[in-house]
């Protein structure tokens, strides 16, 4: 870590470890604010997006006054994403999945849906409010489902078309519906199940097939080598996926997201071994190593936020991401909860459809984490809300948009 003067500003700037200290840290002081400070675990606010959020006042107290000011090396963010999501797919057993039976169908049509609907809106409020439909596209689908790696890659195309700054607009874009998604999904969740009055169900069948499906099949602990398997295997399918995701995007003239493949690979690799046993797969190990992961790549995320560059969005592209915050709220919370079953799994789901309905799919786990930490689990939504989030919504969501983009912008 060096402390240098520039342009009169004192800054820090920290290495990669020295960042990811500094997230570590962060991570575990909202933890500890969690259980010191009720209002927190009252309305399920998720631990990363406490430090984070905390450490981003200071930062913009910093820029505020010119005073100081922090330069991160967020170098470990990308991986800790890829690791998260290589667990979520070596947690998608076949058999399980067949477990979430017309829920899970009716998830992914939902969320499918709500990118075309972000789309149809975001499109329509940029005509009323004479906006460029490149830029309405990016107050839409690409930086909310997206995130910011789609807005990032779209901007890139768009400014390639002559759109300036669209880059930076679908950031800051991406960067607002991250805050929001991680804000709001926690709350609505609690909203919903105590206004409903709804509880885990201990008799679900399918929490005891899902638990009885993952259930380490040893009659005592992994060793060291069995340990290192399960590590190994994690490593290989971010590779492999990783270079899938490289050459699908090769083939479709633009860029794939590397977590999809990633993810991909885990999910085959999680089957096969199902069959064949080719090692002793933990799905406990495997749950903590994402868990922290998950943890740490928020963290870094949200502490590596600029909240002064939302100043950098247009008024008309700011006024529809307002809309689209309120707009999938109220669906959520009025008809999206009945269509899943208004009872206690889908309350759940509907604080992740938040998450990778405004940011991406770790804000969804963390959103539906905080929730069941208070209330308790719900093993539907963990099994469906990651897989439709991170891979299948793709398979409506980047078509849907592709068509937009074609038929809108010029």
């Amino acid at each position: 870590m060096n402390f240098e003067i520039i342009n009169s500003v004192f800054t820090i700037k920290a290495d990669a470890i020295t960042t990811l200290a500094f997230a570590a840290v962060l991570l575990l002081l909202g933890y500890f604010l969690r259980k010191k400070v009720p209002v927190f675990a009252k309305y399920c606010i998720p631990a990363p997006v406490i430090g984070g959020f905390l450490f981003m006042i200071i930062t913009w107290i910093g820029h505020a006054t010119n005073t100081f000011s922090f330069q991160f090396d967020t170098y470990f963010q990308m991986p800790f994403m890829l690791v998260f999501f290589t667990t979520v797919g070596l947690a998608g057993s076949f058999e399980i999945l067949k477990k979430g039976g017309k829920l899970f169908v009716i998830y992914w049509l939902i969320a499918g849906i709500i990118a075309v609907l972000q789309n149809t809106l975001g499109i329509g409020l940029g005509k009323l409010l004479h906006l460029d439909a490149a830029y309405a596209m990016l107050s839409s689908a690409i930086p909310l489902i997206g995130g910011h790696g789609a807005a990032l890659a779209y901007g890139t195309s768009f400014e390639e078309l002559g759109f300036q700054s669209a880059k930076l607009a679908g950031a800051a874009a991406a960067t607002f519906g991250l805050i929001f998604a991680v804000l709001i999904g926690g709350p609505l969740g609690r909203r919903l199940v105590e206004k409903n009055k709804l509880e885990p169900s201990d008799e679900t069948p399918i929490d005891s097939d899902v638990t009885k499906i993952n259930e380490t099949k040893s009659t005592g602990k992994l060793s060291g080598v069995e340990i290192m398997h399960n590590i190994t295997v994690i490593l290989v399918a971010m590779a492999v996926g990783a270079m899938i995701s490289k050459l699908i995007g090769k083939l479709i003239g633009m860029g794939f997201p590397t977590y999809v493949g990633a993810m991909f690979v885990a999910v085959i690799i999680r089957n096969l071994n199902d069959k064949v046993k080719f090692y002793k797969f933990d799905f406990a190990i495997s749950d903590k190593i994402g868990d922290a992961m998950l943890g740490l790549y928020l963290s870094l995320a949200l502490m590596s936020l600029r909240l002064w560059e939302l100043a950098d969005l247009a008024l008309p592209m700011l006024l529809i991401l307002i809309c689209q915050v309120v707009f999938l709220m109220a669906l959520a919370y009025f008809l999206i909860f009945r269509l899943l079953g208004k009872n206690y799994d889908a309350a759940v789901m509907c604080s992740g459809l938040m998450g990778h309905g405004l940011g991406a799919t770790p804000s969804a786990i963390v959103n539906m984490t905080a929730v069941t930490e208070k209330y308790g689990m719900s093993h539907r939504a963990f099994m469906i809300v990651p897989l439709v989030g991170a891979f299948l919504v793709d398979i409506i969501y980047q078509p849907a948009t592709i068509w937009f983009i074609k038929t809108f912008v010029h």
